[in-house]
């Protein structure tokens, strides 16, 4: 057999085998990507952030309904903790997450539906939608950047 025919089945083994090993790899990132995302929506729906500042980076960043709110750190001490506060429920449904890759970067957006009951006043239902970018840092996915928003349902 020839240097050349035995070169041709080699590559033809190992490229394969490669695309395998790397697409059980994305896998594994998507999930771990999506499951960060899952216990930070949990947490809202415990009502309680209470260490969900080791989802995001340090200087992470989050934009809400056209305003941006700063650094996580920031976010979570004047809106979002306070505003836990004042809800006796929250309640996701309708969840998708759909997650991506360009390099290095995660890319998620997540779709969804949700129920806010205060403590006084009516409940509010929204469609919801977030974008995220995520970084592995020390083999964990962190949220870079967070962008959420939502909107009333039709007809109410």
């Amino acid at each position: 057999m020839s240097t050349c025919v035995k070169m041709i089945i080699a590559v033809s083994i190992a490229l394969p085998a490669a695309a395998w090993a790397q697409s059980d790899a994305r896998t594994t990132d998507t999930r771990a990507v999506a499951a960060a995302l899952s216990q930070y929506k949990d947490a809202i729906e415990k009502l309680d952030a209470a260490g969900t500042e080791q989802l995001f980076t340090t200087d992470a960043r989050v934009f809400e309904t056209g305003a941006s709110e700063g650094s996580y750190a920031t976010y979570l001490a004047h809106h979002l903790g306070p505003e836990l506060k004042q809800f006796k429920s929250f309640r996701f449904s309708d969840y998708k997450v759909d997650v991506r890759f360009e390099g290095s970067v995660a890319l998620a957006t997540e779709t969804y539906r949700y129920r806010i009951e205060p403590k006084t006043g009516e409940a509010a239902e929204r469609l919801g939608v977030a974008t995220s970018v995520l970084k592995k840092m020390n083999g964990r996915w962190k949220i870079v950047s967070m962008h959420n928003s939502a909107r009333k349902l039709k007809g109410t």
